[in-house]
């Protein structure tokens, strides 16, 4: 975007600043709708899960990754905060780039302008085509995260482009979650400190453990839901993975805990090794360990 500066404009016409949480969608959370690497994922991405199906295709410029997803979460946030106060929430959301920034702990440089465009292209040109319902309603045709997503900015006498705002148009698909199911809770704000795989499993947390409890999952079905490979190898990096997380407890608010158990042979043979992924609270814990004090 070559030489960049903010400025703030007309601020009364923009739907930022965010003064409350970030916020996230259960739908969007609780499916792998977004590669999770940075580099560009050229190929279809393709989701089953009973009678749940996603299919992604990618831009010229890959598939929406899970760091594009910053951007909507920020969105979808500041359209949670209007419709709380009881304003309207329009599918047209205007917010600086700088508000961005500070939510998502980004620093505001040439670099971060250059990459906000790239995300937003990416959001734009993703296609997505799924029978998952939102608002009671669903579509057979594809649909792009943003049907619009424009960067405004003024141009200096000396050539230096001064960035107003950010324009973008959410889908229908999209704008349905957020507003109609309006399944959404606030993550924590050590998020976006997250690494990819980590931000999926919060997620999976977030709208899955309950108040009273957790929730467990085989192996293989949580690296579908996450996104990462479910074949040998691929489970086996991701076990690896997950193990790390369980050892640092690098997850906000909630603790990890792999449980692998010895399922004998029908045949006497060597058994075969169950892999369990447990998700509970940190609240659980600290109710545990005041229980045993007691």
């Amino acid at each position: 975007m070559g030489n960049v500066s903010v400025f703030q404009g007309d601020l009364f016409s923009l739907h930022s600043p965010l003064y409350g949480d970030v916020q996230g969608e259960r739908t969007v959370a609780e499916f792998p709708f977004f590669a999770l690497s940075k580099k560009a994922h050229m190929t279809p991405m393709v989701f089953e899960s009973g009678e749940a199906r996603i299919e992604i295709n990618p831009s010229k410029t890959g598939v929406a990754t899970i760091y594009d997803k910053e951007i909507l979460l920020y969105i979808a946030s500041l359209m949670a905060e209007r419709a709380e106060k009881g304003e309207k929430a329009d599918r047209i959301m205007t917010f600086t780039a700088n508000d961005l920034f500070r939510v998502t702990g980004t620093n505001s440089s040439a670099r971060s302008y250059t990459s906000l465009k790239a995300s937003l292209n990416r959001l734009q040109g993703t296609q997505i085509v799924t029978n998952i319902e939102t608002g009671g309603e669903g579509s057979d045709s594809s649909f792009s995260w943003l049907l619009k997503a424009d960067i405004k900015y003024i141009k200096t006498s000396t050539g230096e482009r001064r960035v107003k705002w950010v324009e973008v148009m959410v889908c229908d698909w999209l704008y349905r979650a957020i507003l109609t199911d309006q399944r959404i809770a606030a993550y924590h704000h050590d998020f976006f400190k997250l690494g990819p795989i980590e931000r999926r499993l919060y997620e999976l947390a977030k709208f899955n453990c309950k108040d009273d409890g957790g929730f467990n999952l085989d192996i293989g079905e949580l690296a579908a839901r996450v996104g990462c490979a479910a074949d040998r190898r691929g489970l086996e990096y991701f076990k690896k993975q997950l193990r790390e997380v369980s050892e640092q407890d690098s997850l906000p608010e909630y603790m990890l805990d792999v449980v692998e158990t010895k399922i004998p042979s029908p045949r006497g043979g060597r058994p075969r090794l169950h892999t369990t992924i447990g998700f509970r609270p940190k609240a659980d814990l600290a109710l545990v360990e005041d229980a045993t004090d007691a």
